[in-house]
């Protein structure tokens, strides 16, 4: 367990259309890992999935945006993608995040393009959901299921899920962390 002083932080903005399973495994496995989770909506109250199920938000993105994280992830779902590819707290929190700062960066599914439509793709190794491949313009695409290019880490889709939320807590707090989680979870890794 981490202490309170050197617990690891993880911002993920959601916004309406949001794959589901992205969304909750990476947030589920991630506090499994004792690490904290902030949830932001880019509006308020419950937030709608691309299959409808409802997930309330602990708070608004323009909210938590200025402060400290050591990783931001984004769910795919086409319409959540194009959401959150469009809203300027989102690409300002990016560019803070694999700019000066250096932290991490998580992406799945269509959310990869968020980081090409603003430029931070640009040869880093990254994967996707197949049908937004093109979308990958300047990166360096590989067809892994969890790609990881320095603190930049991709996913393919909601089948990837599982694996991809494993590598952030990987990231995040190492090996040993992953085994402890998956002692309850026995996902195949």
């Amino acid at each position: 367990m981490q202490t309170a002083q050197m617990k690891k932080r993880v911002l993920v903005p959601l916004a309406q259309g949001f794959e589901e399973i992205e969304a909750v495994s990476v947030i589920d496995i991630l506090r499994r890992a004792d690490i904290e989770v902030v949830v932001a909506g880019l509006e308020e109250g419950p937030l709608a999935g691309r299959t409808g199920i409802r997930v309330i938000p602990d708070r608004l993105l323009r909210d938590a945006a200025d402060e400290e994280f050591d990783m931001v992830v984004l769910p795919g779902g086409l319409e959540g993608t194009r959401r959150l590819a469009a809203d300027p707290t989102v690409k300002s929190v990016l560019a803070k995040m694999m700019g000066a700062e250096e932290k991490f960066v998580g992406a799945i599914c269509a959310a990869p393009t968020i980081l090409a439509e603003h430029g931070l793709a640009a040869g880093r190794r990254v994967t996707s959901h197949p049908t937004v491949q093109e979308k990958m313009k300047d990166a360096v695409y590989e067809s892994s299921r969890v790609v990881r290019d320095d603190r930049l880490i991709t996913s393919r889709g909601a089948g990837t899920a599982v694996e991809f939320a494993f590598a952030l807590v990987e990231a995040l707090l190492g090996p040993e962390a992953v085994a402890r989680v998956n002692q309850g979870v026995l996902a195949r890794l």
